[in-house]
């Protein structure tokens, strides 16, 4: 399962858009905590990739749904 996430950066005009195997309750949970005093929030892609976002420069974070994997080669 993968997860959409969405962050709102303070001062740039792009958003930060990752797609990462956490669940949409372990990612809430990593942004609850760096809001609540942490400096970074600290994510990790589905590629392996760390995203490290200062809290200070959060605008927002969107979460999306939880998705299944596609298999195959069907479009949408």
């Amino acid at each position: 399962m993968t997860v959409d996430i969405t962050i709102g950066v303070q001062n740039l005009p792009r958003e930060l858009v990752l797609e990462s195997d956490q669940s949409a309750d372990a990612v809430a949970a990593a942004v609850t905590e760096a809001l609540g005093g942490g400096a970074t929030l600290e994510l990790t892609d589905s590629k392996g990739r760390r995203v490290i976002v200062p809290t200070s420069a959060i605008g927002y974070v969107e979460i999306g749904t939880e998705t299944k994997g596609r298999v195959g080669f069907g479009s949408i």
